[in-house]
């Protein structure tokens, strides 16, 4: 049987060659017929501490390496999330603007 590989966006690379990958998937409500979008997230291993938050990655499952480790990172996926992607570089852009011009946003959550 094929190994599964699954692409999504790192939430948290806080601890030691481990990241935490959320996953997002659509599926349609069984009642409303709505395409609602579910995630989940996965514990995977990261080898040289390459990935930070934010990445789009995949990763691919393998045997235990520990109590919540089951997935391996295969490398930066491409595709996935280009809103994400977007949205995140414009916050990055009102905060640098925010910093050179010394007002505080909304978003950035300083008092105004």
């Amino acid at each position: 049987m094929p190994k599964r590989i699954l692409q999504g966006i790192v939430v948290s690379d806080a601890q030691d060659k481990t990241i935490v990958v959320r996953v997002e998937r659509r599926v349609m409500h069984p009642v409303y017929k709505k395409f609602v979008t579910r995630s989940k997230k996965y514990a995977a291993h990261d080898e040289g501490n390459k990935f930070h938050t934010g990445d789009a990655v995949q990763i691919e499952e393998s045997r235990p390496i520990s109590k919540r480790k089951s997935w391996i990172v295969l490398g930066e996926a491409t595709g996935v999330a280009p809103g994400l992607a977007r949205r995140r570089a414009r916050a990055a852009q009102a905060e640098a603007e925010a910093e050179v011009t010394g007002v505080a946003t909304a978003e950035t959550g300083g008092a105004a």
